[in-house]
């Protein structure tokens, strides 16, 4: 699997999410970029995040949509 250094990389929908993610300023970036100020990670997105290995950036992005659905 890449390398993804998750503080510089450019990040878009077909990013993988590696072993290394870090929730970063680079990815708040990327989400606020997506949904506006109404992002925010919570502690279960966050988790979900780093136990999602090998699936992307856009498959995140459906989850935080399906969470905030769901509230």
């Amino acid at each position: 699997m890449e390398k993804v250094d998750w503080h510089k990389n450019h990040i878009d929908d077909s990013t993988i999410i590696t072993d290394s993610y870090k929730t970063t300023q680079n990815v708040r970036r990327y989400f606020k970029a997506k949904f506006g100020e109404e992002f925010k990670f919570d502690r279960d997105f966050m988790q979900w995040m780093k136990s999602s290995v090998g699936l992307t950036m856009g498959d995140a992005s459906r989850e935080w949509m399906n969470r905030q659905h769901s509230k």
